[in-house]
């Protein structure tokens, strides 16, 4: 085993902690006289950091586009994150984070990588509470090596490969979906998902097959929805699962992550009968096989409507 792969495997175990690692780094300022704020990636969406890279402007790119990049044979698209969020930086944008997340690959172009640190999801706010939207999901709260506080704006990539590329993520096509996965089950899906685009999406898809349902941002929100669905149950003199059908959570979530979520969901015995999808851009034998023993019964990677129906179908048949 390489010493990548154990860094690898070292980070993949984090997850059963309720814990990440978060990338930092800084896209120049937002207005004149105010220092260059700090954001944040999760290391896993990061294959690499590359600098000094020749980049090749494309005729007709989208305006954050700066250009395409030849990685090992393969081709990318370089993402100016600096004029993509206003920031106006003190020198060029030359360190590229190589990500690949939600089945794509692209380069984001940033003025300076700041460090790497390991995280709770719990010190992980949603980005609402600090008036935050756009481009961002969450604020993570930590203190730095000399104990100063320190806050760091979680990136919604997302949202980011929404705006760049509109044509490559488009809304949900109710025609695209098979007519086999119409929603028949009695109870309602509770989604949980901390990006308004992937919520859209979700809402978009969900709808389309005409399952009712509910929205959560954080893990800890959906954990406490589903507390008071069982608690109605309880009172009706029903099952859980007759409130809620089925629980479709991202990964990475403020306060709590997918993986946390659906163990206590298994965990607890009026819920555990309620079936999970992990729905997430996370890829990856390792988060898939973190996936099977959290209990969850299904993963899909973002975001293809037609297979995430389809494993709602399959969920629910179970």
């Amino acid at each position: 085993m390489t010493s990548h792969d154990i860094m690898h495997d070292e980070r993949t175990q984090l997850t059963s902690k309720n814990k990440f690692e978060l990338l930092l780094f800084r896209l120049g300022q937002a207005r004149p006289g105010v220092a260059p704020a700090l954001y944040g990636i999760n290391v896993f969406k990061v294959r690499e950091i590359i600098t000094n890279r020749e980049i090749t402007p494309i005729a007709g790119a989208p305006a954050a586009v700066s250009g395409a990049i030849d990685i090992r044979g393969q081709i990318i698209p370089v993402i100016d994150l600096c004029k993509l969020t206003g920031s106006t930086p003190s020198r060029e944008p030359n360190i590229l984070l190589i990500t690949e997340f939600a089945r794509t690959t692209q380069a984001f172009a940033v003025e300076d990588v700041d460090d790497i640190v390991r995280l709770e999801w719990s010190q992980v706010h949603p980005a609402e509470c600090a008036g935050g939207t756009g481009y961002i999901t969450s604020i993570a709260r930590f203190n730095g090596e000399s104990g100063e506080l320190r806050l760091a704006q979680v990136l919604d990539v997302e949202q980011v490969m929404r705006d760049v590329f509109p044509e490559q993520h488009r809304d949900v096509n109710k025609a695209e979906l098979s007519a086999e996965t119409h929603y028949a089950a009695g109870g309602k899906i509770l989604a949980a998902d901390d990006s308004a685009f992937a919520r859209t999406l979700l809402d978009q898809a969900l709808t389309a097959i005409g399952a009712p349902h509910v929205l959560a941002t954080t893990g800890e929100e959906a954990w406490q929805m589903l507390q008071h669905y069982a608690d109605e149950a309880e009172k009706e003199k029903v099952q859980a699962r007759d409130k809620i059908a089925l629980v479709i959570t991202d990964l990475e979530m403020p306060e709590m992550d997918g993986f946390m979520l659906t163990r206590r969901i298994k965990a607890d015995e009026r819920l555990k009968h309620i079936p999970v999808i992990i729905h997430s851009s996370l890829t990856g034998s390792a988060n898939e096989a973190h996936v099977r023993n959290a209990g969850a019964n299904g993963y899909v990677a973002k975001f293809a409507p037609k297979e995430l129906c389809e494993a709602i179908t399959e969920a629910l048949a179970s």
